[in-house]
């Protein structure tokens, strides 16, 4: 599952969870570069993720230095080659990697290209299930928490509820930079080991940690983004259907190159969030873009 939504213009990414059934083992070894570690930032998002579930009776997880090398490759591949665009969710790979590029949404899913990564990537031989989010100015640790905990999809992912009552967490890998941030968790532990934090902590991670300015954040606009388009044609066209669908208020936000959707806007997160609880069952996908 998979939420998406950005911020600042703040797409709070929702999440985006995966899970399928490994296949043969045949890629061979793949070594993870020694340099690979955690930022401060990055550790600082595990430690809260592993917070809430010791705050709910369970078991601290893992931070498995094979899936923190599978979720850093997919932040690195969405900043630098953007393969989140039309239809195309944030679980999207692109082709510019040593990888299976796979476009990734409700409507042609290809489970194996995408879960399979932590194969291609790591020795790590497991199933791979991602939550995945994406910032639009920078990444705010405390708000992509705030909006996690409040999400029910993705509290159930956490703590192996609802659709993930029969999963197991044991370990997780976190990646995180400006925009994107990526966990993801594996029924077994890594024997790679653990990831070390790095020794240095550049500029970019320290902003990342807990940016939260509640007086700002009230004079936000707050659009429910439906999707991402190539271009305007497309956009209008698919406008047009939404609007006789009912949604009388929705319309086109051009922003940074990028063409979206939006259901409607409003002025705090709150309601923005409310609105998406209500949404039709068709409109999950939805999320939730901050412009400041």
């Amino acid at each position: 599952m998979m939420m998406r939504q950005k911020q600042g213009s703040y797409f709070i990414g929702i999440l985006l969870f995966a899970f399928v059934l490994s296949a043969p083992y045949v890629y061979g070894q793949r070594k993870i570069p020694a340099s690979i570690c955690v930022s401060p930032a990055e550790k600082a998002l595990a430690d809260s993720v592993n917070k809430i579930r010791t705050g709910n009776g369970l078991k601290a997880l893992q931070l498995s230095i094979s899936l923190s090398f599978v979720a850093k490759t997919h932040v690195r591949d969405l900043m630098l080659n953007h393969p989140d665009t039309s239809l195309c969710n944030l679980s999207s790979w692109s082709d510019k990697g040593n990888w299976t590029a796979c476009c990734y949404n409700p409507y042609v899913v290809n489970h194996e290209a995408m879960w399979k990564k932590p194969q291609e990537l790591t020795n790590y031989r497991y199933r791979g299930y991602e939550m995945v989010a994406y910032m639009q100015d920078e990444m705010q640790v405390d708000s992509l928490l705030k909006y996690w905990k409040e999400t029910e999809e993705t509290l159930d992912m956490i703590l192996t509820k609802g659709a993930y009552a029969n999963k197991s967490w044991v370990c997780m890998g976190v990646g995180m930079n400006r925009n994107y941030a990526s966990i993801w968790f594996g029924q077994r532990r890594d024997e790679a080991g653990t990831a070390n934090v790095c020794k240095n902590e550049n500029a970019l991670n320290r902003s990342a940690k807990q940016k939260t300015n509640k007086t700002s954040q009230a004079k936000h606009i707050y659009y429910l983004i439906i999707g991402n388009y190539p271009n305007m044609k497309d956009a209008k066209e698919a406008l047009l259907r939404f609007r006789k669908n009912g949604f009388k208020n929705a319309g086109i936000l051009k922003k940074n190159g990028l063409i979206r959707i939006y259901l409607s806007q409003y002025q705090g997160f709150s309601y923005a969030l409310k609105a998406k609880k209500k949404l039709p069952y068709t409109y999950r996908k939805a999320w939730i873009l901050e412009d400041k």
